[in-house]
């Protein structure tokens, strides 16, 4: 895949419209007590950015590719996506510890510190559910950069950025025990929030809102699907 076929992944590198949310939470069959339960609107991903790209963000794109060559760029980079004043390069999976390990030790790159791993679950977006996003910062050229990767919910594997990064290591845990993403490589992948005999994930959207009471102040709290709904 070149980068113009990268570019125009969506078509024309405007918002990539994935679903549409009903009510606040998008929740189903547990009732929706936010009081908006008439609430429509679309869920959409920022598209592909042509260059362009502004600030140094297209320094840090050059100089990547020139690191991996022309052929292990193309390979490794499915789109550049400029958001909010963020740079976010979308890796493929299997080429995501290349990636890191370039972005963390060539010269003209040196982004020494992962701030950590962030889980997010897009049912609709098909073969591409599960998302894992790696923010990068360079000490050195004072620039900060967000990795993402995706994998589908039937085959949750990435490659665990341990090696590399030794500081993903409970952040890695921490989205496996609450999205399933399975960090293929990790030295203890297991739960580290929930205990060890829970069922499910409980950040996916899939997840169902049902659950136990809690006790907080002397009273009871009861779980989302006993509580008054308003729509």
């Amino acid at each position: 895949m070149t980068e113009a076929d990268n570019a125009t992944r969506n078509g024309t590198g405007d918002p990539e419209i994935i679903g549409v949310r009903r009510g606040m939470f998008g929740a189903k069959g547990s009732g929706d007590t936010s009081g908006y339960g008439r609430l429509i609107r679309p869920v959409a991903l920022p598209g592909s950015s042509p260059r362009p790209y502004g600030g140094d963000f297209d320094a840090v794109v050059d100089a990547l590719a020139d690191a991996l060559g022309r052929d292990g760029y193309d390979a490794s980079v499915e789109r550049v996506v400029v958001y909010r004043d963020e740079l976010t390069l979308e890796i493929d999976r299997a080429q995501l510890p290349v990636v890191a390990k370039t972005l963390r030790d060539d010269p003209a790159l040196r982004f020494e510190l992962c701030l950590g791993v962030s889980g997010v679950h897009y049912p609709g977006d098909e073969g591409r559910e599960l998302h894992a996003v790696y923010p990068l910062m360079s000490i050195t050229h004072n620039r900060r950069i967000r990795l993402e990767v995706a994998a589908p919910d039937d085959d949750p594997h990435i490659p665990s950025l341990f090696t590399v990064y030794p500081t993903t290591d409970w952040h890695e845990r921490e989205t496996y025990d609450f999205f399933g993403i399975v960090f293929d490589g990790h030295p203890s992948l297991t739960r580290i929030e929930m205990p060890d005999d829970w069922v499910g994930h409980p950040q996916r959207k899939d997840y169902p809102l049902g659950g136990i009471p809690v006790e907080y102040h002397g009273a009871r709290i009861p779980p989302p699907d006993e509580r008054r709904a308003y729509n």
